[in-house]
């Protein structure tokens, strides 16, 4: 489907842990051919880099959040018998970066996805707390604490819909380009514990992640071989791979 300026543009962003940073580089891919978009959906770290394109940050804003952040600000040891960490930090992080802001603040419609994982029910979160909707989005099952919320146990949305074209759908665009970063990934030999359960959750997802994408109409799958999923001194190479491999797919799709 062919990209036009009448069109109305909904943009999925998938889950990847830090392959998350080369959704900047997608972003700086539409803001050069200047494709506007009218709703963003993210799942796990795509929905922390989701949260502030919907409250207007640029893509070289958002890189500058990307590279200052550490895994140690994100995470903290937690004594719960849910998980080994907390990631409250995550949640503070974007309050300090947004403020205390809801859903229905933001400049751009915004979605995240999140799982409560005491039934298995896909959670569309889309109102209320944006900062805490991230926290839920980015809780990785069995590393970090599940978020408690209205009576719901969330954790990472990726687990259910790592490419969160659902979401969009229901709402009325004209097409909806999803960012699959792991398409193309090729996983290593383990380093540690969570080399070992973030490999599994996405070996696991990669089958299912195939079938829901094909709902999108524009997909965008960089190639992140040459990377892992969990050194941040990565960062700005994802950034400018995620931008070279989005801009050629988003060109094609703008021509006649």
């Amino acid at each position: 489907m062919k990209l036009r300026d009448e069109k109305k543009i909904g943009l999925a962003l998938g889950g990847g842990a830090v392959l998350g940073a080369a959704h900047i580089g997608v972003l700086r891919s539409l803001e050069e051919l200047e494709i506007p978009i009218h709703a963003i959906a993210g799942t796990s770290i795509g929905a922390f880099v989701a949260a502030f394109y919907a409250f207007g940050k640029n893509w070289e804003e958002i890189k500058k959040i990307a590279i200052e952040l550490d895994w140690l600000d994100i995470s903290k040891m937690s004594l719960s018998k849910f998980g080994l960490l907390s990631n409250e930090k995550i949640c503070e992080r974007t309050k300090e970066i947004l403020g205390d802001v809801d859903f229905e603040n933001a400049e751009i419609p915004l979605s995240m996805i999140s799982c409560d994982i005491s039934t298995g029910e896909k959670v569309i979160l889309n109102k209320g707390d944006v900062a805490n909707a991230v926290m839920a989005s980015t809780c990785i099952p069995a590393v970090f604490v599940p978020v408690e919320t209205d009576d719901r146990m969330l954790v990472d949305g990726g687990i259910i819909e790592n490419v969160p074209v659902s979401s969009l759908k229901k709402m009325n665009l004209d097409v909806i380009i999803g960012v699959d970063l792991n398409a193309q990934h090729t996983y290593k030999t383990p380093n540690n514990i969570l080399d070992v359960v973030l490999n599994t959750i996405d070996i696991t997802l990669i089958h299912a992640t195939k079938l829901q994408t094909k709902e999108a109409d524009i997909l965008i799958t960089p190639d992140l071989s040459d990377f892992n999923l969990i050194d941040t001194d990565q960062v700005e190479d994802l950034i400018e791979k995620g931008y070279k491999d989005s801009l050629s797919v988003l060109k094609e799709a703008l021509e006649p």
